[in-house]
């Protein structure tokens, strides 16, 4: 068949919301022909696309059924996930039409994190102890026999989505059944679906790289900021395009091991470890693009693209990652003072804000009614601002300043009375 085009297809399963995706596909869209297979109408996505099917729902059979109509009509050189919900999806349609990528089993693996645990426990690498867990006095008992505190977490689930840390069995008793009742679309229903966990301290990390046959190349390291004890929502990241963990040799080796045992030979993963007092320990391999904007921070720090360097693996071509430069990009999230919080106005005043300021961006408008953790998670964010600078003690105080901008203006209570 004659290619009617030099540009390469590339099938995208979803999209993803435009404050955290859309410097990926803008980037894409430069080199590659995007077809969007998604649910909704394409909006601001349009100027990007080169094509969009919409399906009754993004769950297997109706992607995969879309894919076969898009394949029978020109050749498709690759297909892309970013969101956690979706690749297994995208690892189906790849294997179905003979893409790049991942085995779905492997993919699974990663969506499944008592099958990571389970893989990287018989391949001995280092993580916290676990027990898979079906109702609460399973988990009172496996909480025991770890020693409190632990965390419990959806076996499935994304967005740090029901990850509680509970010190003692009123505590677990208290959030066991909104963890375990965690709605998670397009995946299988475990009848043992909550893990528990031994509590491991340290810093928490992540880490974006490109797997190409197998061999892992890392290239963002993003350092964590938690918030909102118990739970573990990501308030902020820095990214330091001279991060010496990545080029420490037993850290490689270890994130090259980890995929090994997992089986994830082609894409993009986002790991997540603990550094603790006895090394690092990991936590979680997502088979994804990080999200809360962690690979548009390591395109700041370094100028490696990762929209483009996710396209080229997965259309089986080798990615970009030398980088360009060395800086430190970080954001942070600001929330909502309480529940139920009813939008009245969310700004910033840029007056003499410093030039290391990158983006301020409103998430919610007027009207909006938002939540912070534990009811509201990554969707109860008002707003975000982002910053590049050449050391982290600069960047946090450009942060610092963009916070002190922020203007929030919040109209009460949603559902409380109106005053007499």
């Amino acid at each position: 068949m004659t290619r009617p085009d030099p540009m390469p297809l590339l099938l995208l399963v979803t999209n993803g919301l435009r404050a955290y995706r859309a410097y990926l596909l803008r980037s894409i869209a430069t080199r590659y022909r995007v077809h969007l297979i998604n649910n909704a109408e394409p909006t601001w996505e349009r100027r990007y696309l080169d094509g969009f099917t919409a399906v009754p729902d993004t769950g297997a059979d109706a992607v995969l059924a879309a894919a076969r109509r898009i394949a029978a009509r020109q050749p498709v050189d690759g297909v892309l996930s970013w969101h956690e919900e979706h690749i297994v999806q995208a690892a189906l349609v790849a294997e179905e039409l003979g893409l790049p990528g991942t085995r779905p089993d492997a993919v699974r693996r990663c969506r499944d994190k008592f099958a990571t645990r389970t893989a990287l426990a018989a391949a001995r690498l280092p993580q916290p102890a676990f027990v898979v867990v079906s109702d609460l006095d399973e988990a009172a008992a496996a909480a025991e026999r770890l020693g409190y505190p632990v965390v419990i977490k959806p076996r499935a689930a994304g967005g740090s989505q029901g990850v509680v840390l509970v010190r003692d069995a009123a505590q677990l008793a208290d959030q066991f059944t909104a963890t375990r009742d965690v709605p998670v679309p397009h995946t299988p229903v475990f009848d043992q679906g909550v893990l528990v966990e031994e509590f491991v301290a340290g810093p928490e990390v992540s880490v974006d790289a490109v797997v190409r046959d197998g061999r892992v190349t890392p290239l963002f390291l993003g350092r964590k900021e938690v918030g909102f004890a118990p739970y573990f929502e990501e308030t902020g990241h820095l990214v330091d395009g001279g991060e010496p963990l990545l080029a420490d040799p037993d850290f490689t080796a270890m994130l090259q091991a980890v995929h090994t045992a997992l089986g994830y030979t082609d894409g993009w993963t986002h790991t997540e470890l603990k550094l603790t007092p006895q090394g690092p320990k990991v936590i979680e391999v997502n088979g994804r693009l990080g999200g809360d904007l962690i690979p548009y921070l390591g395109m700041r720090a370094t100028g490696i693209d990762p929209g483009l360097a996710a396209a080229a693996v997965a259309c089986g071509r080798e990615p970009a990652t030398a980088a360009a430069h060395r800086s430190v990009a970080g954001v942070r999230f600001f929330y909502p003072p309480h529940n139920d919080a009813v939008i009245g106005s969310v700004g910033f005043d840029r007056t003499g804000l410093p030039g290391a300021i990158d983006l301020l961006v409103p998430l919610v408008a007027p009207g909006d009614v938002v939540s912070p953790p534990r009811k509201g998670l990554i969707d109860g964010r008002v707003a975000l601002a982002t910053a590049v600078a050449g050391t982290p003690q600069d960047l946090r105080a450009a942060l610092d300043r963009a916070q002190a901008a922020l203007r929030l203006r919040i109209d009460g209570h949603a559902g409380a009375p109106a005053p007499a």
